[in-house]
């Protein structure tokens, strides 16, 4: 292990930490309101939610996965696949800002349209993400690691430890890809996002609160697709010893 992967192992372990702590007061209270909220909502209306995300959500990777640069990754150090990485989080966040920006300013119409195109955005820079670390997304378990990097960005504190474990262990948990729930995604993230985004929908200030909401949101999920995909570097390199 070279000095740069040292330092990236480091890194690693000090996010994994940081996932683990638990969430400040504010957010467990607001959790426990929207887990309230949640429950009076019919399950026909859940379900219905779900698929939508659902549907949403795979039609993104289908039409990313075929426009996407067939070739390998072309970065064979960790070194050279984070930097490439970087400069993708930093491209993704400024489409992030703009996106936020333009359905922010444009009241309630084109701020419930944020919703799909946030997502969009999110789920292409995770297809290039995985390129760039040199797996082939053409797999269907890729393409659920993938989800399970969006849930452990953008999930409460219960949740992010399970999904960890899961991540930690995926040569022995990938057998159970058809088990992803798309119920809990989809109310993790609903619930993660809700109340920046009303304030996005607020008449003079939706503008601002869009686009710096899009470039936490977006720098976040940057943060986890490189330590998680670090990680399965490193578990992959003890393997081959």
């Amino acid at each position: 292990m070279n000095e740069y992967e040292q330092r990236a192992l480091v890194e690693v372990e000090e996010w994994k930490h940081k996932l683990q702590k638990r969430s400040s007061i504010l957010n467990r209270v607001s959790k426990k309101a929207q887990n309230k909220i949640n429950s009076y909502i019919p399950d026909k209306v859940h379900q219905t939610i779900t698929e939508a995300i659902k549907q949403m959500i795979q039609t993104t990777l289908a039409g990313s996965n075929i426009l996407k640069k067939k070739n390998p990754s072309i970065f064979h150090t960790l070194q050279g696949r984070d930097e490439e990485l970087t400069k993708k989080i930093s491209q993704y966040k400024k489409v992030a800002v703009v996106e936020g920006a333009g359905t922010g300013a444009g009241g309630i119409l084109l701020g419930l349209a944020d919703f799909p195109l946030l997502l969009s955005i999110k789920m292409n820079f995770l297809m290039e993400a995985a390129t760039i670390y040199g797996y082939d997304t053409d797999q269907l378990e890729e393409r659920v690691y993938l989800l399970y990097i969006f849930q452990l960005a953008f999930s409460s504190e219960g949740k992010r430890r399970e999904i960890l474990e899961v991540i930690e262990n995926w040569e022995e948990e990938k057998h159970k890809i058809a088990s992803l729930n798309w119920q809990e995604l989809q109310q993790e993230y609903r619930d993660f996002i809700d109340f920046v985004k009303m304030l996005q929908l607020v008449p003079g200030i939706g503008a601002a609160v869009g686009a710096y909401a899009n470039y936490n949101l977006m720098d976040q999920l940057g943060e986890a697709a490189r330590n998680v995909y670090r990680w399965r570097f490193f578990q992959e390199q003890e393997q081959m010893k």
